[in-house]
C-alpha cells in the first residue's frame, strides 16, 4: 500500500518545497517594503482616529503604541509575510493545481490558467472590499464604543493581527466560485446539490461572518451579503461545469417523495 502512494507523497513534498520556497523569497523581498506596507494597512486605523476624534477629545489623543521592546521588528516580520502571502499565492495555486493535475482529463488541465488567475484575482477581491468597505465601518464602531471614557491607545501587535486575520478572512471567502469550479471539475457537486444546500449555506455563511468580522451587526452583513451572491454565483458556475442530469434530478423528487409518505404515514 504505501508504494502505491509513495508517489503521490514525493510529487506533495516537490510541490509544498516551491510553494515554501516561493514565499521564503518574496517574505525578504515584502520585508525590503514593509514600511509602505505598514503605513497602508494602518491608514484605516488612522482614519478612523481622526473621524472619531472630531467628536469625542478622548479619541483625538488616541494614537498608536507597540508594547513589547521588540514590537516594532515583530510587526514588521508579520507585514512581511502577510504580504508575501498574496505576492507567491499564483505560484501557490499552480502547484495545489499541478499537484491534481495527473487525476484530471486533457482538456481539464488546460484550466490551469484560469484557475491561478481566477484565484489570485478573487483573493485580491476580497482583500481590497475588507480594506475599503468593511473596516472603515468596523474601526469607527470599534473606536467610537467608549471613547468619551476612554482614550484609544492601539496596540500595533494587536491590530496587526487583528487586520490580518480579517484581509484573509474575505480572501479565502470570496474563493468560493473558484473552489465549486474546482469541485464541479472532479464531478463532486452539481448544481442541484449547491441548490438543496442553500438553506444551511446561508447559516454558515453567517456564523462565519460572525466570527471573522467586528463585533457590529453591519459590518457583518457586510460580509455575509457578498457571501451569499458569490453562493449563487458558484451555482451558475457548477451548472456550466457540471450540471444535474435529468435521472439524478428525478431519482432526487422521489426520493424527497418517498420522505414525505413516510414521514404522513406516521
Amino acid at each position: 500500500m504505501f508504494d502505491e502512494i509513495r508517489p503521490h507523497l514525493i510529487e506533495l513534498r516537490k510541490r509544498l518545497g516551491i510553494s515554501v520556497a516561493s514565499l521564503i523569497v518574496m517574505f525578504f523581498v515584502m520585508f525590503y517594503f514593509h514600511e509602505p506596507i505598514l503605513a497602508w494597512m494602518v491608514q484605516p486605523l488612522n482614519n478612523a482616529l481622526i473621524e472619531v476624534g472630531k467628536v469625542s477629545v478622548n479619541a483625538a489623543n488616541g494614537m498608536v503604541t507597540t508594547s513589547q521592546v521588540g514590537g516594532a521588528f515583530f510587526v514588521a516580520i508579520k507585514v512581511s509575510f502577510f504580504a508575501a502571502i498574496i505576492g507567491a499565492l499564483p505560484i501557490i495555486l499552480a502547484q495545489i493545481w499541478m499537484f491534481v493535475a495527473p487525476g484530471l482529463y486533457a482538456n481539464e488541465k488546460k484550466m490551469i490558467i484560469p484557475f491561478i488567475f481566477g484565484g489570485t484575482i478573487m483573493f485580491l477581491i476580497g482583500v481590497l472590499f475588507s480594506y475599503y468597505v468593511v473596516t472603515p465601518f468596523g474601526f469607527d464602531f470599534l473606536i467610537a464604543f467608549g471613547s468619551f471614557k476612554f482614550t484609544p491607545l492601539i496596540n500595533i501587535e494587536d491590530y496587526v493581527g487583528f487586520f490580518t486575520k480579517l484581509m484573509f478572512g474575505f480572501g479565502i471567502a470570496f474563493e468560493l466560485p473558484i473552489f465549486a469550479y474546482f469541485l464541479a471539475i472532479l464531478g463532486l457537486v452539481d448544481d442541484k446539490q449547491m441548490r438543496d444546500f442553500f438553506k444551511y449555506a446561508i447559516v454558515i455563511i453567517f456564523i462565519v461572518a460572525a466570527i471573522l468580522t467586528p463585533p457590529d451587526v453591519l459590518t457583518q452583513f457586510l460580509m455575509a451579503i457578498p457571501l451569499t451572491i458569490l453562493y449563487g454565483m458558484s451555482i451558475l458556475i457548477v451548472r456550466i461545469v457540471n450540471p444535474a442530469t435529468p435521472i439524478e434530478e428525478e431519482e432526487a423528487e422521489e426520493e424527497g417523495k418517498t420522505l414525505v409518505i413516510e414521514k404522513k404515514s406516521e
